[in-house]
C-alpha cells in the first residue's frame, strides 16, 4: 500500500488546476496563467499527472535529505568542542576558532542552531540597543584617539589581577598599542604615548574619563592665577609640552569605543592568555604584544578619508626629558632638596656654587632614575636602591645604565632624612635683669 501524499496549499491548488486542465474544462493557456508557470511547463505537469497521479504534483525533494545539511559526524564534533575546550566562547568567537584552529568551516547562523537545538546557549549575552545620539568618527586616522584602563582578572586566578591600559583610534578601531600594568596610574599613560608617538606619530586629540591622571583634583595657587595658568596633573602636562589636546568625557557612554574594545578583549584576550599559559605581567605583555596584529587585522576598517593625521615628534624635543615626571622643589639652605620622604644633595655648578633659595626642578624619568634641573640644566643624576615599579613622586628602581640622552654628571648618596630634634626652652639665670624687679624712675 502507497503511503499518502500531504500536500501544500499551492499544491492542491496546483492539483485543482491541472484536474479541469485534464477535463477540458480549461485551456493550457489559461491552466499555465492560473498557476504562474508556462505553458510548455503545464503541459509537462498534465502528462506527469497522467502517469503518476496526485504525487506528480508534489516537489521532486521531498522526503530527501538537504544537500547543504551539516553531517552528524561534524554535528557531535560542534557539540563535543563546545561542551569541553570552548564552552565560554561566544557564537562568532567560538565559529572563528572552529575555522582556525580545527578546520571546520561553518557559518556563525549555523553553529547557534547547532548550539541552540542542544540546549547551549551563549556564554556572552548582549544588551538590548538603547537610543543614543551616535557621534558621527572622525574621518582620518590620528586626529582622536580613546585611551582608558581596564582593571580585570586577566590570567584567571593565575598570577596577579592586572589592568590593560590602551587606546583605539576613533577612525579606523585599530588600537595602535597596548600594554598591561599592575595598576593604572600615570607612568602607564607616559609609556603608551611613548610607543604610540614611535610607532604611529603624535595623535591630535585624546579623549578621556575625568580620572585624577588626566586632569589635576587640585586648586589653582595664587601665582597660577597672576600667571594665568590651571592646575595641571602629570599626564596633562605631558600633553600640553607635545601640543595634544585633551578632552575629557563627561560619560562612560562617550567613550563607548574603548568601552566595548574592552568588552571584546575581555572575552577573547583571556583565552588568548589562557592557552599561552601566562601567569606573569611581563608574560601577559608578551603575549599581548602578538595578539595585536592579528586583533587589528580582523576588527579593524577604513578611515572615510584617505591619510594619516598623526604628527613626526618635534626634533627640538629631548623625547627623555619630556617623558617624565616633573616636580618643583626649593633648595634649602644647606644645598638640599626634599623628596619622597628623603635629602637630596645638589653639588656645586659649574656656573655657582650655590643653589640655597632657587627653585629647582626633580625630573623623574620612566626607567626609575632622578634628575635634578635648574633652568632646564640637568645638574645632577640620583641613583636609587628601592626595587618598586615607576610612581609619581616616589623614588624608584634604575638600570645599571642611565638614558642614552641624559648625561650622569655625578652619583649622590641619598640620606635619609631625619625630624628635628626639638629644643628646650632657653631659661634666663636668676641675675638676670629680667628677673629683678622694675622699678619707677623719677623725673626730676
Amino acid at each position: 500500500m502507497r503511503e499518502q501524499v500531504i500536500l501544500s496549499m499551492k499544491e492542491q491548488k496546483r492539483l485543482q488546476v491541472i484536474s479541469e486542465l485534464e477535463a477540458g474544462r480549461l485551456t493550457g493557456r489559461e491552466a499555465a496563467e492560473l498557476m504562474g508557470i508556462s505553458v510548455r511547463q503545464a503541459r509537462r505537469l498534465l502528462a506527469a499527472y497522467r502517469q503518476e497521479g496526485v504525487e506528480a504534483v508534489a516537489h521532486g525533494n521531498r522526503g530527501r535529505a538537504p544537500a547543504t545539511r551539516t553531517s552528524a559526524v561534524i554535528r557531535d564534533t560542534v557539540l563535543s568542542l563546545a561542551r569541553t575546550t570552548y564552552q565560554d566562547y561566544n557564537d562568532q568567537h567560538f565559529t572563528e576558532e572552529l575555522a582556525e584552529q580545527q578546520g571546520i568551516i561553518l557559518s556563525r547562523s549555523t553553529v547557534r542552531r547547532i548550539r541552540r537545538q542542544a540546549g547551549l546557549d551563549s556564554p556572552r549575552h548582549r544588551r538590548a540597543p538603547r537610543h543614543r545620539r551616535r557621534r558621527e568618527r572622525y574621518p582620518q586616522s590620528g586626529m582622536l584617539l580613546q585611551i582608558d584602563g581596564s582593571s580585570h582578572d586577566w590570567l584567571e586566578g593565575r598570577g596577579p589581577r592586572l589592568t590593560l591600559i590602551a587606546a583605539i583610534d576613533d577612525a579606523t578601531n585599530e588600537v595602535p598599542y597596548a600594554l598591561f600594568r599592575e595598576q593604572e596610574d600615570a607612568a602607564g599613560y607616559f609609556q603608551l604615548i611613548r610607543q604610540i608617538a614611535a610607532s604611529h606619530g603624535l595623535p591630535l586629540a585624546l579623549y578621556a574619563d575625568r580620572h585624577t591622571i588626566f586632569q589635576s583634583p587640585v586648586q589653582d595657587t595664587i601665582d597660577q592665577q597672576l600667571r594665568g595658568e590651571a592646575p595641571q596633573s602629570q599626564f596633562g602636562r605631558l600633553l600640553t609640552e607635545l601640543s595634544i589636546q585633551l578632552i575629557a568625557a563627561r560619560s562612560p557612554q562617550a567613550k563607548g569605543r574603548i568601552e566595548r574594545l574592552f568588552g571584546t578583549l575581555q572575552d577573547r584576550l583571556v583565552k588568548v592568555l589562557r592557552q599561552a599559559g601566562a601567569t606573569s605581567l611581563a608574560e601577559a605583555n608578551i603575549v599581548l604584544a602578538r595578539f595585536l596584529p592579528a586583533f587589528n587585522q580582523r576588527f579593524s576598517k577604513p578611515a572615510a578619508q584617505p591619510g594619516s593625521k598623526y604628527r613626526p615628534t618635534p626634533s627640538h624635543l629631548d623625547i627623555e626629558q619630556v617623558f617624565c615626571f616633573k616636580h618643583e622643589r626649593t633648595v634649602a639652605n644647606d644645598n638640599t632638596i626634599s623628596f619622597a620622604g628623603v635629602t637630596l644633595h645638589i653639588p656645586p655648578g659649574p656656573d655657582r656654587i650655590s643653589y640655597a633659595k632657587a627653585r629647582v626642578q626633580v625630573r623623574q624619568f620612566l626607567d626609575g632614575q632622578v634628575g635634578i634641573c635648574y633652568q632646564d640644566r640637568l645638574l645632577t643624576m640620583i641613583d636609587t636602591e628601592q626595587q618598586a615599579p615607576v610612581r609619581v613622586g616616589k623614588l624608584a628602581a634604575v638600570p645599571l645604565e642611565p638614558p642614552p640622552s641624559v648625561r650622569a654628571l655625578e652619583t649622590q648618596q641619598v640620606t635619609p632624612h631625619r625630624p628635628p630634634v626639638a629644643k628646650k626652652p632657653h631659661k634666663p639665670a636668676a641675675d638676670h635683669p629680667w628677673r629683678k624687679p622694675y622699678k619707677r624712675r623719677r623725673v626730676a
